[in-house]
């Protein structure tokens, strides 16, 4: 016990007083060289004496009885509060106050049952009659796409707004993030027009200043010039401006070109969507521009670099799975 690397320091004390006393060193020096006590020297003495090696062992200590039932405190959590203290959801502190107790401890018990009722998610249910064979239509375009033709996901990204910071934004330093004033000019809105290749990921784009059927009808002609003599398959959204007339018009004159409508509240099934977050993210929000058209060349120079570096996004989902999802059971009739 006194060389092994692998018990504890305290068990390898008390080896080194019983090996002491066995060579008849008396109690005072073995404390003296231990560096205890001679009650504690004369202690473990006397246990060894009764039950040798496991004598030495840790004994179990009863202990306070725990006074707090985690039960009742994920109970009182998911139970909402009451009328009376005009509150939504608990903290820790109100929860604690109400069933007296400290806040460390309703802290504790959230953490071990991962309770967090400071979180709220939100989510929507598509009331589309068409849901199903918009999912199946839209997803086998992803999971299959046609034998030569190009499937095009397309959708604008509208209000992006030229915010000039009113001082320098700091550079990141080892141990502090980047610092940008929370005060900010505006210089004006663009509209991002794009079209992501669905197979390689490549993005065609346009800036608008407005975002109405002419400037989606523009658009579309400058992605079918992108696309000559190939059929195209476009995956967009229920915007209004995506069925006007003189669209509709356009596309009766351009057979090669098949459009396809997700489902309502059903916009992320456009995979152009992954690529909004992903220019929003790392070319937008942390930007300080003095004008919409210093706006606009930072985005055709965010989209150039991506084409260099594009790569498709792979969809995973079957219809079937996505489906199995949105039909859920109806457990109740309670109205909300």
């Amino acid at each position: 016990m006194l060389r092994s690397q692998t018990v504890s320091a305290a068990a390898a004390q008390r080896a080194r007083i019983v090996l002491l006393a066995a060579d008849g060193v008396p109690n005072a020096e073995i404390a003296r060289r231990v560096g205890v006590s001679r009650p504690t020297v004369v202690g473990w003495r006397q246990r060894y004496a009764e039950a040798g090696m496991g004598g030495l062992a840790d004994l179990d200590r009863p202990g306070r009885p725990a006074l707090i039932d985690e039960a009742d405190v994920v109970v009182a959590t998911l139970t909402e509060p009451p009328a009376s203290l005009g509150v939504t959801h608990w903290s820790a502190r109100l929860l604690a106050g109400q069933l007296g107790i400290s806040f460390a401890s309703v802290a504790r018990i959230w953490r071990k049952w991962d309770l967090q009722p400071w979180r709220v998610e939100t989510f929507k249910f598509s009331t589309d009659p068409e849901l199903d064979a918009k999912v199946r239509d839209v997803v086998g375009l992803y999971l299959a796409p046609p034998d030569k033709a190009v499937v095009l996901s397309i959708d604008e990204k509208s209000q992006l707004q030229a915010l000039d910071r009113t001082a320098p934004i700091l550079p990141l330093r080892p141990g502090i993030p980047e610092k940008q004033t929370h005060d900010y000019v505006r210089h004006g809105t663009t509209t991002l027009f794009a079209a992501l290749e669905v197979a390689t990921g490549k993005v065609t784009d346009a800036c608008h200043p407005r975002h109405t059927h002419a400037e989606f009808l523009a658009f579309l002609k400058q992605v079918a010039r992108t696309y000559p003599r190939v059929k195209l398959h476009i995956v967009c959204d229920n915007y209004g401006t995506h069925k006007h007339p003189k669209v509709a018009a356009w596309l009766a004159r351009n057979p090669r070109i098949t459009m396809h409508f997700t489902p309502t509240s059903g916009s992320w099934l456009n995979m152009v969507e992954i690529f909004f977050g992903i220019i929003t993210r790392q070319a937008i929000r942390r930007g300080s521009f003095t004008s919409v058209k210093d706006l606009i060349c930072a985005i055709e120079a965010f989209i150039e670099g991506w084409n260099d570096r594009c790569h498709p996004f792979i969809w995973t989902k079957t219809a079937d799975q996505i489906l199995t999802k949105t039909h859920r059971k109806q457990i109740s009739n309670t109205r909300h």
